[in-house]
């Protein structure tokens, strides 16, 4: 018997992108409310409590009120949102970046999924600091570019309104929802500073912490951080860390494919002590709906790469 799941804020970008890869799927059974009853909190509590599980695509506050409608023991949540992400009673939703996550995944009852911008830092950043390699007390700086569809329908109309702008840099107040997120999942003394733009591709992000490591004088080369990487995403199909010699740019084209992949590189100089570490995602992938349905194929104790495009 398939598992019913019911997406709240299923009209939105994510929900529409979960919906898609899980509408096919013989094992999951979707709840859909009528259009007019899609804001209605008495329809809403029915669905979420009649579920077994609910994905949760919604604002912060919304996603918070659904979470208090629940009025049962069983229905099982992972919240798309920000709301819950450094929330202690909350299993964070990325199980590659830290040793044991999946298994905390599989028996959790709430899971926060990971934000696009973080799974990008900590999928580098995370594992080389739990390993010592890197040191969780140095001030770590995040560039960032992502495609428009990050900025759900707003930004996207803003930008196919305005087609004379290619770039925005934003999150110039050095204050970022994200900030606090990558902060405690890596396990960092002090805050990242945070670099956010959005350019004119619909999807794909790119993000990127460069490091001087002869500065930071742990004795790391660059060479120990791709081994490292490599070690610790060995056999995952969906994190792949790969050796930047060789590539001479990274692209964020305007018709990249909708990808769940999670592609690590390691860029340095001769000697091995300057390094640019670079993810390249899908921010509608990886960075949300395709965490979401690997999230969902492992609490329901599936493949998790069921449904993703790899």
């Amino acid at each position: 018997m398939p598992y019913s799941v019911f997406i709240d804020g299923a009209a939105g970008t994510t929900g529409l992108e979960i919906a898609d890869r899980l509408g096919a799927r013989e094992e999951f059974d979707l709840v859909r409310l009528p259009e007019d009853q899609r804001k209605d909190v008495h329809a809403r509590r029915e669905a979420i409590n009649d579920s077994d599980f609910v994905i949760l695509c919604l604002p912060d506050e919304a996603a918070k009120q659904a979470v208090s409608l629940i009025e049962n023991d069983h229905t099982r949540v992972i919240d798309a949102s920000s709301a819950h992400r450094t929330a202690a009673d909350w299993v964070y939703g990325f199980a590659e970046f830290r040793d044991g996550q999946r298994e905390r995944i599989a028996g959790a009852r709430f899971v926060s999924n990971p934000g696009c911008y973080p799974t990008g830092f900590l999928g580098l950043v995370a594992p080389l600091v739990a390993r010592g390699l890197l040191p969780a007390d140095w001030p770590y700086t995040v560039n960032a570019v992502s495609g428009y569809s990050g900025g759900g329908k707003a930004l996207i109309e803003r930008f196919e309104q305005e087609a004379d702008i290619g770039f925005r840099s934003y999150g110039l107040t050095l204050e970022h929802k994200h900030m606090p997120e990558m902060k405690r999942h890596a396990g960092l003394a002090h805050d990242v500073i945070f670099a956010p733009s959005v350019v004119r591709a619909y999807r794909g992000m790119i993000v990127e912490v460069p490091l001087n490591l002869a500065a930071m004088g742990g004795g790391a080369k660059a060479g120990d951080l791709l081994e490292a990487l490599k070690l610790h995403y060995n056999g995952s199909a969906i994190v792949r860390p790969h050796e930047g010699n060789g590539i001479s740019e990274l692209l964020l084209n305007e018709n990249d494919p909708a990808t769940d992949r999670l592609d690590l590189f390691v860029f340095a100089n001769e000697s091995g002590d300057q390094v640019r570490l670079i993810a390249k995602l899908d921010n509608l992938g990886k960075g949300a709906a395709g965490s979401t349905v690997q999230d969902l194929n492992i609490m329901a104790g599936l493949d998790e790469t069921l449904g993703l495009r790899l």
